[in-house]
């Protein structure tokens, strides 16, 4: 077997339009943020942020050795064919920690606000993990509710990539052709196959406009005034 003698990484990344317990784990020969950012396209509405890194030689084998472990667990990918994985960044973190405690060239990073903190210790990743769970309930908003950009029951939308008109049947509900959804679920189901992201998760608020305008972008202006 090969030996691979150049360093590359191992990442956790995660995205804010995604589900809390969904992550991306793969690999790159090149330094992680470079790989994040071209990540950042059309089918993702937001940034992936990194979360973890794994610095070795051995990181195509460790790759492999985390999906692995993740698999027998239980059915956890996403998608067979992909690396996104329905489970806890945390839990991820410790299964890459144990394989880097087996490497005698690994450097293992947890990200705050943005920036690496290499680990030494589990003491000190538990600390760090605190800090990240800490700034993530500070990025965190309530979800999505009609009344807080002052629309009501009747009141219509429309579903911009389709130009859809839906009815608001309750605070957080649209009925349409006598059924009702989500904002998320109805752009899962509506959405285009062109414009379809990888995860099949959306930000619903991005998709739909009233009077011309995003919600998403009738209640950044709101928590603006």
């Amino acid at each position: 077997m090969t030996i691979d003698t150049q360093q590359g990484y191992v990442y956790i990344l995660t995205n804010p339009s995604f589900r809390e317990d969904w992550v991306k784990i793969g690999k790159s020969s090149r330094p992680v943020d470079i790989r994040s950012k071209e990540l950042d396209n059309t089918a993702v509405p937001l940034p992936f942020e990194i979360y973890a890194t794994l610095k070795t030689s051995k990181y195509t084998q460790v790759e492999k050795q985390i999906h692995k472990q993740i698999d027998r667990l239980t059915d956890l990918r996403i998608r067979q064919n992909r690396e996104f994985f329905n489970i806890a960044p945390s839990v991820a973190l410790d299964i890459m920690r144990d394989i880097a405690d087996l490497l005698d060239d690994a450097e293992l990073s947890v990200y705050v606000d943005g920036n690496p903190v290499v680990s030494k210790s589990k003491d000190q990743d538990k600390k760090i993990e605190a800090e990240i769970r800490e700034e993530q309930k500070k990025k965190q908003k309530p979800p999505f509710k009609f009344h807080m950009i002052g629309l009501n029951v009747g009141d219509t939308i429309i579903f911009d990539p389709c130009d859809i008109q839906v009815t608001i049947a309750s605070d957080d509900k649209i009925e349409y052709e006598g059924r009702l959804y989500s904002l998320s679920a109805f752009t899962a189901n509506f959405l285009p196959e062109e414009q379809q992201n990888t995860s099949g998760a959306y930000q619903g608020p991005r998709y739909f406009s009233y009077k011309g305008k995003t919600l998403h972008q009738w209640r950044k202006d709101k928590e603006e005034q």
